[in-house]
């Protein structure tokens, strides 16, 4: 296997529940609730706390709130920690009825590393739009390619300005799957774009 394929975690297509956004576990709400889909590493928010706001199966690896916010059962968390140290942040999280111990997963390293000529389709927020906060960041990817020589050998990590991608690489994928009971799907990110998706 080549260490330089990457897979785009997406949720994947099975029943499974949906969680809130995490809060503090004291009341109230975070000062950045989307902050664990930045990329970047995070002071210690302190206890966390969430509930489905749709019931279904547990899974032992699911993202919250449009793939920013990946939850973990205590194995996945193990796995992130023993295989990217040092790319990954995991605070506990207590979810309402899960009856185990769950942890954000937190990628902490973010990098410009969009392979905009082999990706299907690349749309840009110009300047002049709705968003100007967002200008120059992408507002979709299509057929999403990434150059893994600008990833510094990172094993999970955000994209510069598309940080709705959470990317993990192939050794990653692998563990994950043999865990099993995945509310994650997996899209390659690297390789020829006339590939067929794994």
């Amino acid at each position: 296997m080549s260490d330089d394929n990457y897979y785009d975690i997406g949720i994947a297509d099975v029943p499974q529940w949906v969680l809130e956004l995490p809060a503090p576990a004291s009341g109230g709400e975070l000062d950045d609730p989307w902050m664990f889909g930045d990329g970047r590493r995070l002071p210690d928010p302190g206890p966390l706390t969430s509930r489905p706001f749709r019931e279904g199966p547990q899974r032992s690896f699911s993202v919250a709130n449009s793939g920013r916010t990946p939850v973990a059962d205590e194995q996945v968390a193990n796995l992130f920690r023993k295989l990217a140290p040092d790319d990954v942040q995991t605070f506990p999280i207590e979810v309402e009825g899960a009856g185990k111990n769950l942890y954000v997963i937190n990628a902490t390293r973010c990098f410009q590393c969009v392979d905009e000529e082999n990706s299907k389709e690349v749309q840009i927020y110009p300047p002049d739009g709705v968003a100007p906060e967002r200008a120059g960041t992408y507002r979709a990817i299509h057929g999403l390619r990434i150059d893994p020589a600008k990833t510094e050998g990172a094993r999970v990590f955000r994209i510069h300005g598309y940080t709705s991608a959470l990317i993990v690489s192939e050794e990653i994928k692998s563990a994950l799957e043999e865990v099993g009971n995945l509310g994650v799907s997996f899209e390659r990110v690297t390789g020829p774009r006339s590939a067929h998706p794994e």
